[in-house]
């Protein structure tokens, strides 16, 4: 499995360029900002908040990987941490080894952790549609202020004076309204839709790489997938078999593979017996082979009674071959 350091890393150096960025900018962005304090603070704490979310995304694969390659090499251990996105194929394959699924058992896999790595990045985009909207929300409440401010302006006008400067002045102030309005409005936008901006694409970059760390996954349960063939109707199309049918060919498939496993310990079995039999069989041969031996040095002993240092030397032998024989047979009796 690979590891999303890749994706870290862009996610990492895009962060770090929109920060240098803004400091860039400072003088510009404390402008825009005061114009809005309440709705720009609040866009900036969503920002935040969406970019730790995504660079969680992405963290929390690790421990699922880790958990895939543990039992790929059978290292699975109490001290494992038991994965969260998956915690049902993980409750399903504990304590087994070469694991066969069928096609729909992989496919209900998938699926579930397609589900639950959707779920997840259900909040990012949610906040990315809540950035855009406080920036549309102070848009539009920066352009109520302006009409309101216009509104005003427009009603305390007089034309009865004929002093020019005097006009003027009034004027001035009273755009000062209008112009405060338009600052609302068009920072919120600017915060709103940047901020949207940066949590779309680290959203992009963790959806890579749930992406592909699925694909993976799926290579992986692929090679341990057994296809099921489909029915064949009378018109010569394929159709699906019901969900009983395939549950119970999955339990025969089961059956057979348990019932081989069976059959070749059983043949193992006999190969032991036979060995120890042929074994037998040779320590048999060796003592009749002892026992006539026996017989021959008896029949020598009686016809050669009166020579003593024959008798002596026959006795040794005899002496010898009785422990021969009790050795051969205590060695019979502990097999």
């Amino acid at each position: 499995m690979t590891r999303p350091i890749q994706t870290l890393l862009w996610m990492s150096v895009f962060t770090v360029i929109i920060a240098v960025g803004g400091l860039l900018l400072i003088g510009p962005l404390q402008d825009a900002y005061s114009s809005n304090i309440v709705f720009n603070t609040i866009i900036l704490v969503i920002l935040i908040i969406g970019i730790a979310i995504n660079f969680r995304q992405v963290l929390q694969l690790y421990p699922e990987i880790a958990w895939i390659e543990a039992y790929q090499t059978n290292s699975l251990g109490l001290s494992s941490a038991q994965p969260k996105l998956l915690s049902s194929m993980a409750r399903m394959l504990e304590g087994k080894e070469d694991v066969i699924l069928s096609t729909t058992s992989m496919r209900t896999i998938l699926d579930s952790i397609r589900t639950r790595l959707d779920d997840s990045r259900d909040l990012s985009r949610y906040l990315i549609g809540v950035l855009i909207f406080l920036g549309l929300l102070g848009t539009f409440w920066g352009l109520m202020a302006t009409v309101s401010a216009v509104g005003t302006l427009i009603s305390g006008m007089s034309v009865e004076t004929t002093d020019g400067a005097t006009i003027f002045e009034n004027l001035k102030s009273g755009l000062s309204g209008p112009l405060s309005g338009m600052g609302i409005a068009f920072s919120s936008s600017l915060f709103g839709l940047s901020g949207s901006l940066v949590v779309g694409f680290l959203d992009l970059q963790a959806g890579h790489a749930q992406n592909r760390f699925v694909n993976e996954l799926e290579e992986w349960l692929s090679s341990s997938t057994r296809i099921s063939s489909g029915i064949i109707s009378d018109e010569g199309g394929s159709i699906g078999a019901p969900a009983y049918v395939h549950a119970l060919l999955e339990k025969t498939a089961d059956a057979l593979e348990k019932m081989q496993k069976a059959g070749a310990s059983e043949d193992q079995q006999r190969e032991f017996l036979g060995k120890q039999l042929r074994e037998q069989n040779e320590l048999l041969d060796k003592l009749n082979q002892t026992q006539n031996e026996i017989v021959r040095l008896l029949k020598t002993t009686s016809e050669q009674t009166q020579d003593t240092s024959v008798n002596e030397e026959l006795r040794s032998e005899l002496r010898l071959m009785t422990k021969t024989i009790a050795n051969a047979l205590s060695s019979r009796g502990g097999k």
